[in-house]
């Protein structure tokens, strides 16, 4: 388990937003009682961590990895789901904003959507074309010995880990779809699980978002997830790794929407550096619904009706929008 940082507290106003966008991106919205995963206090102090990060080398930015990629759609081409791209795409997003580099990793099968959506942010942040960049690995059976150093090369220069609807592997090392699909024997799943293990030898950080307990980092409640009555082949398909903060959303989007923000609300609360407006780090509902329309151009589908259209986890598109509006209007309300 990595310190958590040593810095005073964010002041009292920027807790009292974020325990608010907390409640936000908490409520059951799909009805799969992911409210008994929720840990208090870790958005704050997840978002705490990206806001103070500083790189461990003073030669260079400090440097997030951002894990993402589910690809449940396992009979399609591509498999991958609408949840997932854009929140990471909002959390690299605010990397940048911050003065950070961030890399997204997912799986090779992936490609294609979250390129999509990082043309999208470049697009509409014009500083995370020279700072945001994606890397995707193949199946752990196809990673040539280059591919396996390219990783371990990766942590080496890490200073914080993120990973947004990412899939994590059970107990018995397979990941697996809420349905217990099997997506390793599929050959869709790259070792990128490593990532976390490698850095936590560095003592880096990890920080996890997840609405349905078969998500990288959601082993911090393992318990929770196999009790909960609502979440089927809960004790098959849990993630057992655990992260050093997990943010429970209904929708893990909504959770890249949330860290985003209040790593910007903790930024203006320290006062130390220049403030920054709220576009810099979270994007706005006419970015979002562009961002969303390039990825399933692409051939992204929604995870749960498994059809190509701007909807996340079978909720209209609408939903996500009133909950990013929301969650910056929680953001703005610390800024008063």
């Amino acid at each position: 388990m990595t310190p958590k940082p040593d810095i005073g507290p964010p002041s009292g106003s920027a807790v009292a937003a974020i325990n608010k966008i907390e409640n936000i991106i908490g409520k059951d919205e799909g009805g799969r009682g992911m409210e008994s995963l929720i840990v208090p206090g870790d958005l704050l102090q997840g978002a705490t961590r990206l806001a103070r990060l500083s790189p461990r080398s003073l030669s260079r930015q400090a440097r997030v990895l951002i894990l993402s990629g589910f690809p449940c759609c396992v009979d399609e081409s591509p498999p991958t789901e609408t949840d997932g791209p854009p929140g990471s795409a909002a959390i690299a997003r605010a990397a940048v904003g911050l003065g950070h580099h961030a890399t997204i990793i997912t799986d090779e099968c992936n490609r294609e959507v979250f390129a999509a959506a990082l043309q999208s942010l470049w697009e509409s942040c014009l500083t995370a074309a020279a700072n945001v960049e994606l890397v995707t690995y193949p199946s752990e059976d196809k990673m040539s010995e280059e591919e396996w150093k390219h990783l371990e090369g990766l942590t080496e220069s890490t200073d914080l880990i993120v990973a947004c609807e990412r899939a994590g592997p059970a107990k018995d090392g397979r990941c697996y779809t809420m349905r217990g699909i099997d997506m390793t024997g599929r050959g869709l799943i790259a070792p990128i699980h490593k990532v976390v293990e490698l850095a936590r030898r560095n003592k880096v950080a990890f920080v996890a978002i997840g609405d349905g307990g078969n998500e990288l980092g959601m082993g911090k409640v393992l318990d929770e997830i196999i009790a909960n009555p609502k979440i089927a082949n809960a004790d098959k398909i849990a993630a057992v790794m655990p992260a050093d903060d997990l943010i429970a959303a209904s929708v893990s989007n909504w959770g890249g929407y949330a860290l985003a923000a209040a790593a910007l609300v903790v930024h203006n609360s320290d006062r130390k550096r220049g403030r920054l407006c709220i576009d810099s780090c979270v994007p706005t509902e006419e970015e979002e619904i562009k961002l969303l329309r390039k990825c399933v151009m692409a051939g992204c589908r929604d995870g749960v009706s498994g059809k190509m259209e701007s909807t996340v986890d079978g909720m209209p598109l609408e939903t996500s929008m009133k909950c990013l509006r929301r969650i910056r209007a929680a953001a703005l309300e610390a800024e008063c």
